[in-house]
């Protein structure tokens, strides 16, 4: 973080736009500010292309005039319900000409009826303006009138917080949190992604308020996940959703692996904080990969959420979570459905690493066979690569040998991969005779006897019991069809 004088903050917003507002502002006689998370960022001194402008007046005004000043670079869509306007405008950086756009809003008052996070809205000072920010960082405001250009407005010390790190409401956090609960996931979001401690007074209120969180629509919740889930180190978020009390209404099966049970002297891991160390590592390994991030992170995060339905006590071996990854997989669709998130290739994808993730492993633990590689690569197919990083992710043993000779087992698994697709594994896994084939030659229609037939090829195939050739695929073929009485 870096301190500006106001002469210093003048010089950063030496830009054309902003003498172009500045213009306009003055001329229509209205007070002008740059606020939010722009003034925010420049004193984090993070790049940061969206500007929020509070006008104290008619803030479509000043938009109509500067769409005006700008010709036709510039794209005005005004939405009078809400009182905004959005300029779209070309800049040219050097050689480079990128869209920009500038948010205006004229300064408002808001109060809240308990039942909706949709205020009524009122003309208001920027005084108002400010007092209705979500936080003391986001409410610090900049003018862009002439006399004033430059001027650093704060009433709510956001720039200490800013030094200090923390994450505070400018008036009381219950109030703030109660107007708008979606507030309680862009504070813990925010704390996530700036590495910032949320201010105790502020976490209590979330704790007080977690239950206001159900007038929330899903998808605005699955937005905020999502961005709490990209950040950097995601598992300070969830550990602040789960301490407060959102988790258990957001996402109630991830919460419910905060659990250590002890049974005749034998205690489980926490499943909660084994999985949120799953996830740093995956997050971790990510400069050295090219996959869909953020899904991948969403399959670290649910790989053990069956362990709460299958967890059971046997005396031989102690605690047990067999069929965990099956559970979970078929929990994924239910999860995602909920939380409005995709149904579609992504959850699939996520579906099938939590499914598969217990392979690699279970190689890993035995000898490593070219068969279960094959087999491995033949159900994993494109995303075998994710599936390794998760699988390697999910090895936190604090058992350093044990870790070492599953890695190096994982290294084995990985050189076996490489060799196989170095082969053209697609042509190596898939038998040369396949479902039509079989039809044609025993007079069949799609039946349950075209599926073990083709079951049979493939595991021949897959167990390398029998070249991916034509001939000996149908001697196999041929004998197997005779046991169960079948006749070409």
């Amino acid at each position: 973080m870096k301190l500006y004088s106001d002469e210093e903050l003048a010089e950063i917003l030496d830009q054309e736009i902003f003498h172009l507002i500045s213009e306009v502002a003055d001329h229509l006689g209205l007070e002008c500010y740059v606020v939010g998370g722009y003034v925010r960022d420049i004193f984090l001194e993070r790049p940061s292309d969206d500007i929020d402008v509070v006008v104290v007046g008619s803030g479509i005004e000043v938009a109509q005039a500067l769409k005006q000043k700008l010709g036709r670079r510039a794209h005005l869509s005004v939405f009078r319900n809400f009182g905004t306007a959005q300029v779209k405008y070309i800049e040219e950086r050097g050689e480079r000409r990128e869209e920009r756009e500038v948010e205006f809003v004229g300064a408002r008052r808001e109060s809240y009826s308990h039942d909706s996070r949709k205020p009524i809205v009122e003309d208001g000072t920027l005084e108002d303006d400010q007092n209705r920010r979500d936080f003391t960082i986001n409410a610090m405001a900049i003018c862009l009138n002439k006399e004033r250009f430059g001027e650093l407005v704060d009433p709510f010390n956001g720039l200490a917080d800013l030094e200090d790190g923390i994450i505070a409401t400018p008036l009381e956090p219950d109030i703030t949190f109660s107007d708008d609960p979606l507030r309680m996931l862009r504070c813990i979001r925010f704390a996530t992604q700036l590495n910032f401690q949320i201010e105790d007074e502020t976490f209590r209120a979330l704790e007080r308020m977690a239950d206001r969180i159900r007038i929330i629509s899903a998808e605005r919740i699955g937005v905020e996940m999502n961005k709490i889930m990209m950040a950097q180190h995601p598992s300070i978020g969830l550990e602040y959703l789960q301490r407060s009390g959102l988790l258990q209404i957001i996402l109630p099966e991830l919460a419910a692996l905060d659990i250590v049970e002890k049974k005749n002297g034998r205690a489980h891991k926490n499943n909660f904080y084994h999985t949120l160390e799953v996830l740093e590592n995956v997050v971790s390994s990510e400069k050295f990969t090219f996959h869909s991030s953020l899904w991948l992170r969403w399959a670290a995060l649910l790989h053990d959420v069956g362990k709460t339905k299958t967890k059971r006590w046997d005396p031989a071996v102690g605690w047990t979570f067999h069929n965990h990854n099956f559970v979970g997989a078929k929990m994924v669709p239910q999860i995602f459905r909920r939380m409005a998130l995709p149904l579609d290739a992504k959850m699939r994808y996520v579906q099938k690493l939590v499914d598969l993730h217990m392979r690699p492993i279970a190689i890993a633990d035995e000898e490593v066979t070219d068969s279960a590689v094959r087999r491995l690569l033949n159900d994993a197919g494109e995303d075998i690569d994710d599936l390794m990083i998760l699988c390697e992710a999910d090895i936190t043993s604090k058992n350093e040998v044990r870790k070492k000779i599953f890695l190096e087992n994982f290294r084995m698994v990985r050189e076996k991969l490489a060799d196989l697709k170095e082969k053209d594994y697609k042509r190596l896994l898939q038998p040369v005779i396949d479902g039509n084939e079989i039809m044609e030659l025993f007079h069949l229609q799609p039946s349950r006897e075209v599926g073990i037939l083709k079951q049979t090829l493939k595991d021949a195939v897959l167990d390398n019991r029998v070249p991916n050739e034509r001939e000996p695929l149908m001697a196999l073929l041929m004998e197997k069809a005779k046991q169960m009485g079948l006749e070409k």
